[in-house]
């Protein structure tokens, strides 16, 4: 890899941490008025403002609670409070700033729909101290107010929300706030959780009562609403209007997006078309539900295609014209300029599809797009669409399927990346990535915001219970992120399907899930996710031990000097293994699988080293579990040694802070998740007794963890040492986990290993055991890197072996591991070990 691709790498892996911006929600009128929220700007650090101050942040309206005091602003000595008060006013938003006790200064009406089209929208507010005026902008709108005494210098109180007797507040949300004078106080409110409030340098200023960090609604996917219906029906989502649709043949669900609110309306005649795939697409022009069935599988007769006039709600049947063969999970994209619909690919009569067909809105009729050159894609079904409108341009990514079509001759997992030029009627294969180790398939839908990435959803169809991730790819190269937490998804029939949404209006995403247990009944879950989502690491490295955005740009610029001296080093030096050893020069050590028991495969957990956990089948499902769900399968494995873990504990240490009916609901969501992924393993079973969780684990589930206790417990470390050594060999025992709830945990299991560990290296040498000895001191060196004696022990055995330069190796990278931790040089010298 050539330096600049290291250092864009590193670039790519950490500016994501530096640059988002989340903000901060709040509890609203409500809740109870101890629970709303109150974030004071300056608590712990009170500055000092002279000639000017300006407060700007960024603001979005949630549909809640639409009154009440967004800011209030004491002066320093309390003889002026200013507070800027919100309210809706028919199709406007109000916005009022008022001389406390005193009078209205400014009355700002702001077009509401105007003003939150993008969803947030800039307000400032600007006090200047020497001319004696205050002015209000918000979003396009500004007004100043002239003549109010204002002292030569402010040392605010500056409180967002509740304070003090003002305790009406509206459903807000705010980012990126700014408090300006001489000096600029930047606070990007990326905290993820606490009370603390921290300057964009780090430092804490503020305090916040009751918070909603919304960066966790950019890692949790949050469960909107849910929808069931007794016979066969379809969804969709209209993003003019902010609605999720769900349909069958007698009703109209719908789910307003903006407002939270559900209706259910009935049609004013029967949909005509008998319902099976239910597949849909809406026309804005004509303002239209389209819906289409591209093939009816007999007994089945009558319309294919039928439209709802969605303000009469009267079904008109389009036509009878039907394709020649089932279409099962074809990708599609409604071409609003072109006036129809694109679909491509799909699974019936035993045969995969490669066709793109197009279905115009004006005649109702199929046409194959047989006029298409360039590269061939192969037959697939499962493949997701997307369009760049500025490419006039569609862009297909994977699926299922085979160069032959024919379902006989098997089917192979696809990850290649497809641009499909409309104007130009050429398709070019951009790219192909190399199978996973899990097989996964896109699901429906694909978000496309420019051309340098693409969003999809993923999931591993063949698995009943199984879980929707989602992905990041680049359409350069097809590298790629998971972004966000898991949804769960039963994937059992045919009918069942996942769309991937893009809620412009909301700044979100949006999943809609359907599941089905007969392809008759199905129910429709509908999640929602904060845009830009992050990943795990950005998330985790948001929590706000945040250190000041300086060090961090110090670091990157650190690590990429450091790679590249590294490169220049390695480039210079092309010497012998040997010669390198003999200069002390640490090489790159090659990246060992860890150890597994093939014959343990079948229903087994393993905690050391890299978590992982393979089904009944022997594959392996670790991606099913979420960091979160993997901390609770954890904590309860912890606990279930004695008589369970309570739920109460549970949730203080898996959900600190949080209210107990948020804390309640969040609890028994992740259990369900939790028993649908363990239903994937025999032998052991989540139980609930006595207000306290447990794991039962009989002989037919394995965990190396349990087994590696059952030996030391045994006292049978002899007579099952290659077990032993095996489990231990792995790695350190929850390796995966850097949190304060496992310390205790970590530390008991290590402290019996370690006392057998060196117990056992002692007669292991005398009996000239040397292999057994290096793989004891080994595991040792993952619990202590800096045991002298583990180390005596290692080189010694190494000498005796005559492998100088692995010893000279080891003990290289001791004393590196020794100087780091202690600040010392190591005392001894080489020598000393080898006389």
């Amino acid at each position: 890899m050539s330096m600049y691709k290291y250092i864009i790498l590193l670039l790519y892996l950490y500016l994501p941490q530096v640059v988002l911006a989340y903000g901060l929600k709040f509890y609203s009128t409500d809740r109870p008025i101890t629970l709303r929220t109150s974030y004071k700007v300056f608590d712990q650090i009170h500055p000092v403002f002279q000639d000017r101050m300006n407060i700007e942040f960024d603001m979005a309206l949630y549909p809640v609670a639409e009154i009440g005091s967004v800011i209030r602003i004491k002066t320093g000595d309390n003889s002026k409070i200013f507070n800027l008060f919100f309210d809706i006013h028919g199709k406007d938003a109000l916005f009022r700033l008022n001389q406390e006790g005193k009078s209205v200064l400014i009355s700002m009406p702001v077009d509401k729909a105007e003003m939150t089209k993008d969803h947030w929208f800039k307000v400032k507010i600007s006090f200047v101290l020497n001319r004696h005026e205050i002015t209000l902008k918000v979003y396009n709108q500004e007004r100043t107010c002239h003549g109010i005494l204002l002292p030569d210098k402010l040392t605010p109180d500056i409180v967002f929300g509740r304070s003090d007797y003002i305790i009406d507040v509206p459903s807000i949300a705010i980012r990126q706030l700014k408090v300006s004078g001489k000096k600029t106080y930047t606070f990007p409110l990326n905290e993820t959780k606490g009370n603390e409030v921290h300057a964009s340098d780090g430092q804490i200023y503020g305090r916040v009562d009751n918070p909603i960090w919304l960066i966790n609604e950019a890692y949790h996917w949050h469960k909107e609403t849910n929808f069931t219906s007794s016979q066969e029906a379809g969804n969709c989502f209209r993003a003019k209007t902010n609605e999720v649709y769900y349909f069958n043949r007698d009703t109209l669900y719908t789910y307003q997006t903006l407002s939270g609110e559900k209706t259910a309306r009935a049609y004013a005649n029967p949909c005509p078309v008998p319902l099976f795939l239910a597949r849909s697409f809406i026309d804005d022009k004509s303002n239209k539900l389209y819906i289409y069935e591209v093939y009816h599988e007999k007994p089945k007769t009558g319309p294919t295609i039928a439209s709802l006039d969605l303000k009469t709600l009267t079904w008109t049947a389009e036509s009878y014209e039907q394709l020649n063969m089932q279409m099962h999970h074809h990708a599609s994209f409604f071409d609003a300029e072109r006036n129809r619909d694109i679909i491509f690919g799909g699974f019936g009569n035993m045969h995969y599809s490669s066709k793109f067909y197009t279905l115009n809105t004006t005649d109702k009729r199929w046409r194959g797009l047989d006029s298409l050159k360039g590269d061939t894609i192969c037959p697939r079904y499962f493949s997701a669409m997307g369009y760049l409108k500025d490419k006039q341009s569609l862009y297909i990514f994977g699926g299922m399927g085979n160069e032959s079509g024919d379902q006989v001759v098997g089917r192979r997992y696809l990850n290649d990346f497809y641009r499909i030029n409309l104007n130009k009627g050429q398709i070019t294969k951009l790219w192909e990535i190399p199978a996973e180790n899990i097989n996964t398939v896109p699901a429906r839908g694909m978000i496309m915001l420019n051309d340098s990435s693409f969003y999809i959803l993923r999931y591993p169809e063949s698995v009943s219970h199984s879980f929707l991730k989602l992905y990041q790819f680049s359409v350069k190269d097809g590298s790629y992120r998971i972004l966000a937490d898991s949804i769960p998804i039963l994937s059992d029939k045919i009918t069942t399907n996942a769309h991937l949404y893009y809620n412009e209006r909301q700044s979100q995403l949006l999943v809609t899930v359907q599941e089905s247990k007969d392809d008759i009944s199905s129910t429709l879950t509908i999640y929602s996710l904060m845009f830009p989502p992050v990943t795990y690491d950005e998330f985790t490295g948001l929590t706000f031990n945040h250190s000041h955005h300086f060090w961090i740009w110090l670091a990157i610029i650190a690590m990429v000097i450091i790679v590249a001296f590294i490169i220049w080093i390695v480039k210079r030096r092309h010497k012998s293994q040997e010669e390198e050893e003999e200069f002390f020069i640490i090489p790159k050590m090659e990246e060992k699988e860890e150890p597994i028991d093939e014959s343990n495969l079948s229903s087994s957990i393993y905690l050391f080293g890299n978590f992982s956990v393979f089904d009944r089948k022997k594959r392996n499902i670790t991606y099913m579990f979420s960091p979160r769900i993997k901390q609770m399968f954890c904590l309860i494995l912890e606990y279930s040694k004695e008589e369970g873990i309570s739920s109460k504990l549970l949730s203080d240490l898996i959900w600190p802070g949080k209210s107990k009916d948020k804390v309640k609901n969040s609890r028994s969501v992740a259990i369900n998740h939790l028993r649908k992924i363990l239903s994937e393993l025999d032998g052991i079973e989540l139980v609930y007794e006595k207000g306290y969780f447990k794991l039962i684990l009989n002989q037919e589930a394995y965990c190396d963890y349990l087994r590696c206790m059952e030996i030391v417990s045994d006292k049978t470390i002899r007579e099952h040492q290659k077990e032993f050594l095996t489990i231990i060999s792995r790695g350190k025992f929850l390796q995966f986990f850097d949190d304060p709830a496992f310390d205790r945990f970590k530390q008991d299991i290590e402290f019996q290993l370690e006392n057998i560990i060196m117990k056992e290296c002692e007669p292991a040498f005398k009996e000239h055991d040397y292999q057994t000895v290096l793989d004891l001191t080994q595991a040792e060196f993952n619990i202590d890197p800096l045991n002298e004696v583990a180390l005596s022990f290692h080189l010694k055995v190494l000498f005796i072996l005559k492998q100088k330069n692995t010893a000279i190796i080891s003990f290289q990278r001791f004393i590196s591991e020794y100087k780091q931790t202690t600040g010392k040089d190591y005392p001894q010298p080489f020598s000393y070990f080898w006389h």
